[in-house]
């Protein structure tokens, strides 16, 4: 981090914190700080190319005000969801190793904890890494829990944990995760939680 800050002297290079609705019925869970993505704006998925695809389609759910994120200090909402990070500051070479999910657990599990206290009901694990971090932090384990992109796995405590693939440049460039697909794992979450399907504004 003191490198990117010499490098980089107007970057937030710290723990990016979540982001969204207060009591939310769903918790969005990615990978990491992106280094010229969160790491830079202080945002999840804000700045970097997976953010596109994400808030695009938060918007026409009726899930968020605008259809992009563009800074911190924007006035963007989301309404009914928040967004964090399964590791909260940016991974050497935007890979994080075991030892920094397993070190940043604690957040998350902190996070979640709170999210179902405020009746939280739906996690969305975009990647496999960001799925196994959930499950850690209940303790289940992978093999009766395994990642699948569309799947929906009812867990012990009644809250359903969603799988998509991540909304990566790699993923949509290389069509393994359309938005289509991903609009569907939507179609889905909105369904279970009634919440607005489509934007109307």
């Amino acid at each position: 981090m003191d490198e990117i800050k010499i490098d980089h002297p107007d970057y937030y290079a710290r723990p990016v914190l979540s982001f969204g609705d207060t009591v939310p019925k769903l918790l969005i869970i990615g990978l990491a700080p992106g280094m010229h993505g969160a790491n830079r704006t202080g945002r999840p998925f804000t700045g970097d190319f997976a953010g596109v695809l994400l808030y695009q389609t938060l918007y026409k759910f009726g899930l968020s005000s605008h259809h992009k994120s563009i800074s911190i200090d924007d006035d963007l909402q989301l309404f009914g969801c928040r967004i964090t990070n399964a590791v909260k500051c940016l991974p050497p070479k935007n890979k994080p190793k075991n030892v920094e999910i397993l070190e940043c657990n604690k957040h998350l599990a902190a996070e979640i904890t709170t999210f179902i206290g405020r009746n939280g009901r739906a996690l969305l694990a975009l990647g496999i890494i960001a799925h196994r971090a959930c499950l850690i932090t209940m303790g289940l384990k992978f093999k009766i829990y395994p990642f699948q992109h569309g799947k929906a796995h009812t867990l012990p405590n009644g809250v359903i944990l969603y799988d998509s693939y991540h909304c990566s440049r790699y993923n949509t460039q290389t069509k393994r995760l359309t938005v289509k697909m991903f609009e569907q794992v939507f179609e889905k979450i909105s369904i279970n939680l009634k919440v607005p399907i489509k934007n109307k504004r």
